[in-house]
């Protein structure tokens, strides 16, 4: 049995017009039920998508987020080959980790100052397999497109020209605190240096 996110509405309910059809709501109906028949999903198959960025040098590192990647684990390993001396790497994520992904570009541009960023963005095919938990050996297949993001960032200028390019930031990363860390001073003509005061020469 196999079902798709854009299979066509029309088909369980004849009053409706084909153009209105959903894909995301005709999927969260084919999980509800699959979950309704007693089925479980068991395999979640990830479709190849063409990667926007032509000509990657072939050393470049990838970091694929996951919805449970921990952010620490992500940056310890991509800060480690960045300063080691590698000069671009691309995070990517869908679903539910792009903005995890995008948390991890923004840690990395502030780790490291200069860093030029394209960013794409593309929608990913996924299949996900589910298997029928009572009697009889059964199975389904939905298929679902999310939404996926692909953040590059290189030491090495990239063409200003290409979408989503960004140029590097203008201010040091490395002292982006010392603002909110500065004490405030207060002015010598402030109110408070007023009216103090006069509350004691009127207590008096």
């Amino acid at each position: 049995m196999e079902l798709s996110a854009g299979q066509d509405k029309s088909q369980s309910d004849p009053g409706q017009d084909k153009s209105q059809s959903d894909p995301g709501r005709d999927t969260n109906a084919q999980i509800k039920r699959a979950h309704a028949g007693g089925f479980k999903k068991v395999c979640r198959i990830e479709e190849d998508s063409v990667c926007p960025f032509p000509g990657l040098a072939s050393d470049v590192l990838e970091m694929r987020v996951k919805e449970g990647s921990k952010i620490r684990n992500l940056m310890g390993f991509a800060m480690t080959r960045m300063q080691d001396g590698l000069r671009q790497v691309v995070f990517s994520g869908s679903g539910r980790a792009v903005t995890k992904t995008i948390t991890c570009a923004e840690i990395t541009k502030r780790k490291i100052a200069g860093l030029h960023q394209i960013t794409k963005l593309q929608y990913k095919g996924l299949r996900e397999i589910w298997e029928s938990q009572e009697e009889g050996d059964s199975e389904m297949s939905i298929h679902r497109t999310l939404p996926s993001i692909r953040i590059l960032l290189s030491k090495d200028p990239l063409d200003p020209l290409e979408p989503g390019y960004q140029p590097p930031a203008l201010w040091d990363p490395r002292h982006a605190g010392e603002a909110s860390q500065a004490p405030e001073k207060r002015s010598l003509d402030s109110t408070d240096s007023l009216t103090e005061p006069l509350v004691k020469r009127v207590c008096l």
